[in-house]
């Protein structure tokens, strides 16, 4: 069966702009202090893609709508659209993650020296990511072992939403150019990386095992062997592989290249900041082809549901 691309290409900027949203609001909370966020136009960022979630989650769901009716995309089937909102858990995951967003976005837009709004945005954001377990594998179970399955989803989400945040404002703290590279922003984007790589513990260990506990349910032990045999296996296998260069790239990062950055900003900072830019930039790269890979993954059938 041919994927459908359009509807791909739209989960996969679902994918990037909630975890964006999530992650950079989760980032500027253990990363920055209070009055910091200027530091990247926070409110800016979380406002702009709030907007964009809500005009890529309308596009997603007429797109969706006619994939489960089987009808055109072209005129919109309100019908199904209505059916899809009215009887389904997805349309009630999609009205929740609509008004997360709205919250979200009036929120974050004036987030500045006010950490309480920082929070509210950061928790409406999650809570719209998460929204997004309903619409994929890990709602295709029922019973104990469902809500096993899209908890570990969730958090999944989240775990991958906050590593994608935090290269994001990464990579806008370090995105300066070198005439206004002062001191006092040095230590600010040292401090940023080193509270990323202490919640990078947090994350990469809650994806690793909600990873286990997905893959327990989408791929089976028995099927291991023959992932290498299926479209399914091989665009996992591929994500694995990105996500081993991901881990070593992050640990680069925390225990060289930070520290370098740190032991030369009162001397000759540039070079270990091109180096780190280099690094942030290869992770960021692995990880946007993940989001890409888990948009069509999830548009595939699993090997268990052929079990």
């Amino acid at each position: 069966m041919d994927a459908d691309w359009p509807l791909v290409a739209t989960r996969f900027a679902l994918y990037i702009v909630l975890s964006g949203l999530f992650g950079l609001s989760a980032f500027s909370l253990y990363a920055l202090r209070v009055g910091e966020q200027g530091a990247f136009a926070l409110g800016s960022w979380l406002a702009a893609l709030a907007v964009l979630a809500l005009a890529l989650s309308v596009v997603g769901l007429v797109l969706l709508a006619a994939n489960m009716a089987g009808t055109p995309r072209w005129p919109i089937d309100v019908e199904a659209i209505k059916s899809l909102l009215v009887g389904t858990s997805i349309g009630t995951a999609w009205k929740v993650r609509m008004v997360s967003l709205a919250i979200a976005g009036t929120t974050g837009a004036f987030v500045a020296g006010r950490r309480w709004r920082v929070w509210l945005a950061a928790a409406s954001a999650g809570l719209a990511l998460a929204m997004l377990a309903w619409s994929g594998h890990g709602a295709m179970d029922e019973g104990a072992i469902g809500w096993v399955h899209l908890i570990a989803d969730v958090l999944h989400l989240l775990a991958a939403g906050a590593w994608v945040g935090a290269l994001l404002g990464l990579i806008l703290l370090m995105s300066r150019r070198a005439s206004r590279l002062d001191t006092a922003h040095l230590q600010l984007t040292h401090r940023a990386l080193h509270g990323f790589g202490v919640a990078g513990t947090i994350i990469v260990g809650t994806i690793v095992i909600t990873g286990l506990v997905n893959g327990w349910r989408l791929v089976g032990v028995r099927n291991i062997t023959s992932l290498p045999a299926a479209l399914y296996g091989q665009l996992l296998l591929v994500k694995l592989l990105l996500f081993g260069a991901m881990l070593g790239l992050a640990s680069l990062n925390r225990f060289r290249l930070t520290p370098s950055l740190e032991r030369s900003i009162a001397d000759d900072h540039l070079a270990a900041l091109a180096k780190l830019r280099l690094s942030l930039a290869i992770e960021t790269a692995c990880v946007v082809t993940i989001l890409a890979l888990v948009a069509w993954l999830g548009t595939l059938e699993p090997p268990t549901s052929a079990m």
